[in-house]
């Protein structure tokens, strides 16, 4: 779930104690597999323009997912 939120392995590897970053992709790939088959509607989604707005999605549990004509877009399992 770490991976999940963070999306950033380096982090999720040193949360986790492991020295190796093998160790690190099995949970990875099980995060993966649980989200592949989501659908849009099982998430919320919201859009930012400002850095307000962002640090509140982000604080809220939201995750980024891409930039797209100056909008920033998040969403959040529901």
């Amino acid at each position: 779930m770490e991976y999940h939120k963070t999306k950033d392995i380096i982090h999720v590897k040193e949360f986790l104690g492991h020295k190796r970053i093998d160790n690190t992709m099995i949970y990875v790939h099980i995060e993966n597999a649980i989200f592949q088959n989501m659908q849009p509607e099982d998430f919320h989604v919201k859009v930012a323009r400002t850095a307000e707005e962002i640090t509140k999605l982000l604080e809220s549990g939201f995750e980024y997912v891409c930039k797209k004509d100056g909008l920033l877009f998040f969403r959040k399992r529901k």
